[in-house]
């Protein structure tokens, strides 16, 4: 007697950033047949050239300011010469051991999660991919000297996850030596003595921050009035004060027009005519996605414009068998948006249960010292009449804590639905503000009202204590 065995759902990922790791990790848990297409390693530019590598550097930069700031808390180092006198010892970074750290990091980071895909059934393939019409992938991989092999791998869904790349602009040619990208910056064997930073977003912000407390010198480049022109503007005020107070040269309003080497360095000519000299340039002027000639035009997926992916909130292109997840799409470039799209991707796909993507949900940090995050509506929309809320600003100098560590700056700032109190978005500004935003994510997701989150415990003396102060400040008399 036969018996017919339904086949199993052919689920291709192209790409193995956050975004196709977790679409492959979710295909694999509701027994679909995996296979994962990546031409560089599992983990993508995310794990191996910029979000891990980046907030590795990042925490070096914090451990040296820490030492620097010690001295505000009574800790001082001294050492001894051998006539018996103290002197203060100079904090020196090895960036070439910092270098070495990030990127073998990165590297196991990606190993990990290599393992994890081969250990849950996927397939791995390392080569290039694109698409061959809707329902199949074709992957070139070379072998021996030069020669390529090209496999056509058919499939049932399609998740596209190519991330994106640094922009290059021709009068600012980065060569890796002088002038880099932010992927580049980890070949450099020794502190910059004078990094400009080109752009003033959130990577350019980050980097000036992180390489101000590794002891270059910084002048950052901003065209806007302030810097992160896109972030909430009470906390990009405290971080260009902070980036003057640490001895950072912001110029706003000015504009890059080249970047050159010159025979020690390199310099900025600025639309105005003036000049910056530096020893290293850093070209943060934002991204492009990984989308051309790979096949997606063909396929009917729609593009904006810029070359992103068009998607709705289950990661759905306008081709039904054809996901998208990532950098290269539509939504927000964060690492956290990109795995919740690849998992609700396949989830959408193999009709599992599905929670469409809220982009007001979404929780976001910028790394620089003190971080800024956020969640929900901002304070623009609210002032502009988008959203009706009411704001609640509360300094962090106020709270005890912060003051037994010695901090100075930052904030905690809540939005509320005028009426009902409702959390509707918050900003913070602190040392580790990533971890701090939780609580508002939480509430923003599930509704909370200022009341609700003010009646859940917090420890005192602590920094979390400012969330429930800023709450119980902004309670509904009913």
């Amino acid at each position: 007697m036969a018996y017919e065995f339904e086949r199993k759902q052919r689920i291709t990922v192209l790409g193995g950033g956050p975004g196709g790791y977790e679409a492959a990790i979710a295909g694999a848990q509701l027994g679909a047949e995996v296979t994962l297409i990546e031409r560089v390693g599992v983990g993508g530019a995310a794990v191996l050239t910029d979000v891990v590598p980046s907030k590795t550097l990042i925490a070096t930069a914090e451990a040296a300011s820490a030492i620097g700031e010690a001295a505000d808390l009574g800790v001082q180092f001294f050492s001894r010469t051998e006539s018996g006198r103290a002197v203060r010892p100079e904090v020196a970074v090895n960036l070439q051991a910092v270098n070495k750290r990030l990127l073998g990091l990165a590297r196991q980071q990606s190993e990990d999660m290599k393992s994890t895909l081969i250990r849950s059934g996927v397939k791995v393939v390392q080569g290039d991919g694109r698409l061959d019409g809707r329902d199949a992938v074709i992957v070139s991989t070379g072998h021996g000297a030069g020669a390529i092999d090209f496999d056509r791998i058919e499939a049932d869904t399609i998740v596209v996850s190519v991330g994106a790349s640094p922009r290059l602009l021709a009068s600012a040619m980065p060569d890796g030596e002088r002038i880099f990208t932010w992927t580049q910056l980890y070949t450099l064997e020794a502190i910059p003595e004078h990094l400009i930073v080109v752009g003033s977003g959130v990577t350019g912000a980050e980097f000036a921050s992180a390489y101000t407390a590794l002891g270059s010198k910084v002048t950052l480049i901003s065209s806007r009035d302030q810097v992160l022109p896109g972030e909430d503007a009470d906390a990009a005020a405290v971080i260009e004060n902070v980036f003057r107070r640490n001895g950072m040269t912001v110029l706003s309003k000015s504009r890059a027009d080249s970047v050159v080497r010159t025979e020690n360095g390199v310099v900025a000519t600025l639309s105005d005519g003036r000049t910056v000299e530096g020893s290293h340039c850093l070209m943060a002027v934002g991204a492009i996605p990984n989308t051309a000639g790979i096949g997606l035009e063909e396929a009917g997926v729609q593009l904006t414009e810029s070359g992103h992916i068009r998607v709705n909130r289950v990661a759905r292109t306008s081709v039904p068998s054809i996901y998208a997840a990532g950098d290269c799409t539509t939504f927000l470039p964060l690492a956290s948006v990109a795995s919740m799209q690849g998992r609700t991707a396949v989830f959408h796909a193999m009709g599992d249960a599905v929670n469409p993507t809220e982009i007001r949900n979404v929780a976001s940090n910028i790394f620089t010292q003190p971080e800024i995050a956020t969640v929900g509506w901002t304070q623009r929309q609210i002032e502009d009449g988008i959203a009706q809320g009411d704001i609640y600003k509360l300094p962090l100098s106020e709270n005890p804590r912060a003051k037994m560590m010695g901090i100075k700056d930052g904030f905690v700032k809540l939005f509320a639905r005028t009426g009902s109190g409702t959390v509707i978005g918050g900003v913070i500004v602190a040392p580790k503000a990533s971890e701090l935003i939780f609580p508002l994510a939480l509430a923003v997701e599930h509704r909370l009202t200022v009341d609700q989150v003010a009646r859940a415990f917090t420890v005192y003396p602590s920094l979390s204590g400012s969330i429930s102060d800023a709450a119980r400040a902004m309670h509904i008399v009913l």
